[in-house]
C-alpha cells in the first residue's frame, strides 16, 4: 500500500513543479500540499474504506483549484493548465469513479460528479458518468431527464436525447414527466431545425448535405409522442400540461387544435377542461389591438371579455353541478378582482360578480370549504359584518367537523368583539374530535386570558389538559405555565408546575421554562434548579445530549454550583446516551472544556 500511495504522490511532482516555476505556489505551500495529499491518500488506500474520506479528498482537490483559479487572477498569468488543472480534475474524476464504484447507490455522489464534469466542461467524460449512473438507476424517471436535457441543451445532440427518452419510456412506460419533457424537446428539435432553414435560405445558402425533412418540420415526431402518450396516460391534467407546452411554440396551431378536440371529445365531465375553455375566452382578439385605444374602451373590452367566460362557467355549473365546478368559477372570479385596474366600473362589476358567485356556491351548499375563510375575510374589508356572522354560522353548520372552519368562525367573532364567542368555544369543542381540537383550546385560553377572570381561566387549563390527547397536552403545559409565571409570579408558576411534573407527557420546553424561571429570582436557589434538571433528564436524558451539558454548565457557572459534580454527570451521560449521540456529546464537552462553547 505504501508504495502504491508513493506511486501516486510522484505522479503529482509535475504539476507541483509547475505550480511553483510559474510562481502560483511556493516552495513552503506545495510541501503542505504533499504532506495533506499523502495523509488523504492513506485513508483512501486503507482497506476498511469510508465515503466521508473519499468526498473529503475531493472536496480538497476542488479547494486546490479554486485557489489555483483566484491566484492566476491575481498574478495574471492563464498558461499551462494543461500541465496543472487538467491533472487535478482527471485526479477528481479518478477518485469520484472509485467512490461510485464501491457505493453505487448513492445517488448523491453521482450527481456531485455529474456537477463537477459540468462546471469543468468534461463532455466527454459527463457521458460516460450519465450512462453507468443510469445503468444502476433506471428507475429514477428524473436522472434520464437530466441526462436527455444535457444532451439536447448542452451537446445539441437530439439525436442522443431522443434515445435516452426512448429507453426511459421501456422503464417507465406511464411516467407524465418523462412524455411531457419528451414533448417538449421534440418541439424544441422542430423549432430549431425551422430557423436553422430558414436562416440558409434568408442567406440564399446551398442546403447541401443537411436534409430538412417537412414532417419533423412539422412537428410530426411530436403528434408522435402525444399519441403515444395519450394512449398511455388519461386525466384532462396530463392533456393539458401537454396544450400549455404546445402553446410555448409558434407553429404548432394544428396540434393545439387537435388536443382541445381530444380534450372536448373525452373529458368533458372534467371541470379542469370547462376551466380552461372559459379561460381560453380571455386570450380571444375580438377587436384589433391598437396602441391610441381609450382606457375606457380596453376596459369595456376586458368586461366583454369577462363575461364570456363568465357564460362557459354558468354553462359549466349547470351540466356539471359539482364542488369542484364551483371552486373553478370562484377562484376565477376572485383573481380577476384581485387584478389591478383604474376603470371603477370594471372593477365594481368584478366585485359584484365575486359575491354573487360565492353567495349562490353557498346557497347550493357546494362552495368547499378552503374558500370561506377568503370570503369572510372579503365581507370584513367591504364591512358587511352581519352578512359575515352569517356566512360563519352556516359554514360552521355544514362543516361542523372541520377545526379550520370553528378557527374562522371564531377569529371573526373575535374581530367582531361579538358576546357569543364563549358559547361558540363551547359548542365547537364539543363537535369537534379530540385529536384535531387543540387548535381551538389554545385560541380559548389565549381569548380568556384577556376577557376572563383568572380563576375562569385557570379552569379552563386544567379543563384543557383533561380535554386534549395526552400529545396535545405538551402544549397546553407549556402555555399554562407561562400564564402563571405571567399573572401570578414565581410562586404562582411553582405551584402550577409541582400539580403537573408528574402527569406525562412532557416536552423539552416545560422543563427549560421552570429553570429559566428559578434563574430569573433573586434568590434562585441551586438545589431547586437541580431537581428541575434531574427531572427533565429522567424524561429525555436519553436523547437530548445538550440537556446533559446544560446541566454541566449549570454546576460550573452557578455561584452555588458544585464543580466537583461535572464528572459524576458526564458518567451518567455517557451511560444513558447512545452511540451517536454519545459522540455528539463528547464533541461538545471538549469544546466546553476548552472555553469554545
Amino acid at each position: 500500500m505504501a508504495e502504491r500511495i508513493e506511486q501516486r504522490v510522484e505522479d503529482r511532482v509535475p504539476e507541483l513543479e509547475q505550480l511553483e516555476r510559474v510562481g502560483l505556489f511556493t516552495r513552503k505551500e506545495i510541501r503542505a500540499v504533499v504532506k495533506k495529499a499523502s495523509a488523504l491518500e492513506y485513508k483512501i488506500q486503507r482497506r476498511a474504506l469510508h465515503k466521508e474520506d473519499f468526498i473529503s479528498y475531493i472536496q480538497y482537490e476542488i479547494n486546490l483549484l479554486e485557489l489555483i483559479k483566484k491566484r492566476r487572477a491575481r498574478i495574471g498569468y492563464s498558461f499551462k493548465k494543461d500541465e496543472i488543472e487538467y491533472s487535478i480534475v482527471q485526479r477528481i474524476h479518478n477518485v469520484f469513479k472509485r467512490a461510485t464504484a464501491k457505493w453505487k447507490d448513492d445517488l448523491q455522489l453521482w450527481l456531485s460528479h455529474v456537477a463537477f464534469c459540468k462546471k469543468w466542461n468534461k463532455k466527454m467524460q459527463l457521458s460516460k458518468v450519465f450512462s453507468m449512473m443510469l445503468a444502476l438507476h433506471p428507475n429514477k424517471p428524473a436522472l434520464w431527464i437530466m441526462a436527455a436535457k444535457w444532451e439536447m441543451e448542452d451537446r445539441l445532440s437530439s439525436e442522443s436525447a431522443r434515445q435516452l427518452f426512448l429507453r426511459a419510456l421501456r422503464f417507465h412506460p406511464e411516467c407524465p414527466k418523462l412524455y411531457q419533457e419528451y414533448f417538449r424537446m421534440e418541439l424544441m428539435h422542430a423549432e430549431k431545425q425551422r430557423k436553422e432553414k430558414k436562416e440558409f435560405e434568408q442567406a440564399k445558402m446551398d442546403l447541401g448535405e443537411f436534409n430538412y425533412s417537412e414532417e419533423v418540420l412539422n412537428g410530426e415526431m411530436a403528434r408522435i409522442v402525444y399519441r403515444n402518450a395519450i394512449q398511455k396516460i388519461k386525466g384532462a391534467e396530463f392533456l393539458l400540461s401537454l396544450l400549455s407546452i404546445a402553446k410555448l411554440f409558434d407553429s404548432t396551431i394544428d396540434l393545439q387544435k387537435e388536443i382541445l378536440e381530444n380534450l372536448q371529445a373525452q373529458y368533458t365531465n372534467d371541470p379542469l377542461v370547462w376551466d380552461y375553455m372559459a379561460r381560453r375566452e380571455l386570450e380571444i382578439e375580438a377587436l384589433p389591438p391598437s396602441e391610441h385605444m381609450s382606457k375606457q374602451s380596453k376596459a369595456l373590452d376586458m368586461v366583454r371579455k369577462e363575461e364570456q367566460c363568465c357564460a362557459v362557467y354558468e354553462e359549466a355549473v349547470t351540466s356539471l353541478p359539482s364542488e369542484d365546478m364551483w371552486k373553478c368559477y370562484v377562484i376565477f372570479c376572485a383573481e380577476r378582482f384581485k387584478r389591478k385596474t383604474n376603470s371603477e366600473e370594471l372593477r365594481q362589476k368584478r366585485l359584484e360578480r365575486l359575491l354573487s358567485i360565492y353567495s349562490r356556491a353557498h346557497e347550493l351548499q357546494l362552495l368547499p370549504s378552503s374558500l370561506y375563510k377568503p370570503w369572510l375575510q372579503l365581507l370584513m374589508e367591504l364591512d358587511l359584518r352581519q352578512q359575515a356572522e352569517e356566512v360563519a354560522t352556516a359554514a360552521t353548520t355544514q362543516f361542523s367537523h372541520l377545526t379550520e372552519m370553528w378557527e374562522v368562525r371564531l377569529q371573526l367573532l373575535l374581530k367582531l368583539n361579538s358576546d357569543g364567542v364563549g358559547p361558540c368555544f363551547q359548542e365547537a369543542i364539543k363537535v369537534v374530535n379530540a385529536k384535531d381540537s387543540l387548535p381551538l383550546w389554545i385560541l380559548w385560553v389565549e381569548w380568556s386570558e384577556s376577557a376572563n377572570s383568572k380563576a375562569d381561566t385557570e379552569t379552563l387549563y386544567q379543563k384543557s389538559l383533561l380535554a386534549t390527547l395526552p400529545a396535545d397536552s405538551v402544549s397546553m403545559k407549556e402555555k399554562y405555565l407561562e400564564w402563571a409565571y405571567r399573572t401570578g409570579g414565581y410562586k404562582k408558576a411553582k405551584k402550577v408546575f409541582r400539580s403537573l411534573y408528574e402527569s406525562r407527557p412532557f416536552s423539552l420546553e416545560f422543563f427549560k421554562k421552570m429553570i429559566q424561571i428559578e434563574k430569573e429570582q433573586e434568590s434562585g436557589k441551586v438545589f431547586n434548579i437541580r431537581e428541575y434538571y434531574e427531572r427533565a433528564l429522567r424524561e429525555f436524558g436519553a436523547t437530548e445530549p445538550d440537556l446533559w451539558l446544560d446541566y454541566i454548565r449549570e454546576e460550573l457557572n452557578h455561584p452555588e454550583g458544585k464543580p466537583e459534580n461535572c464528572g459524576n454527570i458526564h458518567w451518567r451521560a455517557m451511560k444513558a446516551l447512545p452511540g451517536e449521540q454519545v459522540d455528539i456529546f463528547i464533541s461538545k464537552y471538549t469544546l466546553l472544556q476548552t472555553g469554545h462553547l
